[in-house]
């Protein structure tokens, strides 16, 4: 099986084409066990695309998508707390904006989409956060979870409007706080 089917086989949980319409519970949240499955099965495909070496064919969706949740969500998985959680954002950012200028988003099922507009959401740059919440609200109504990462979307463009940064980032990337993202940071919800 080419590696981006087994990737997008373990993130959605099954086979075929209806395995991308359904969000999952472990995506979003600490699972040490699934954390450790991705590490046993994809940190080696993760390093490959750090280095450069790991490439889609930037014509097809489902590869698109698939190399954007090794970039983009594997790295939380695998490092959460450290600096390295982020160290392929930047690639997976510049994959998002060329998948959304070919339009490949719209060949994909909305919860897939997230997926391609988690890049945006991820970005501590103004201007991916607006295109974030344009993107996100932009999924059809009714489709499975809108509301939810459409609030997810808005609350980290707020985040990013009133810090130009994520506080939460501070201490894995070696940043100080300032008093009032530390004053912020106290608060319940505020990091992701």
């Amino acid at each position: 099986m080419a590696w981006y089917e087994q990737v997008l086989q373990f993130w959605f949980g099954g086979s075929g084409d209806d395995m991308l319409a359904l969000p999952r519970e472990a995506w979003f949240k600490k699972d040490p066990v699934f954390d450790g499955i991705i590490r046993e099965r994809f940190a080696p495909l993760l390093a490959e695309l750090a280095a450069g070496t790991l490439q889609p064919d930037a014509s097809d969706a489902r590869q698109v998508l698939a190399w954007l949740i090794v970039a983009d969500q594997f790295p939380r998985n695998l490092y959460r707390g450290q600096a390295q959680a982020f160290a392929t954002d930047a690639q997976a950012l510049a994959a998002s904006h060329a998948a959304l200028a070919a339009r490949l988003d719209i060949r994909l099922p909305p919860v897939a989409r997230w997926f391609v507009y988690l890049p945006l959401e991820h970005s501590e740059q103004l201007a991916d956060q607006e295109a974030s919440v344009r993107r996100f609200e932009s999924l059809p109504h009714g489709s499975p979870g809108r509301d939810n990462v459409i609030d997810f979307a808005r609350r980290h463009h707020e985040i990013v409007a009133r810090f130009g940064r994520f506080p939460h980032r501070n201490a894995a990337l070696g940043r100080p706080s300032t008093q009032d993202e530390l004053t912020f940071l106290a608060q319940p919800g505020s990091a992701f």
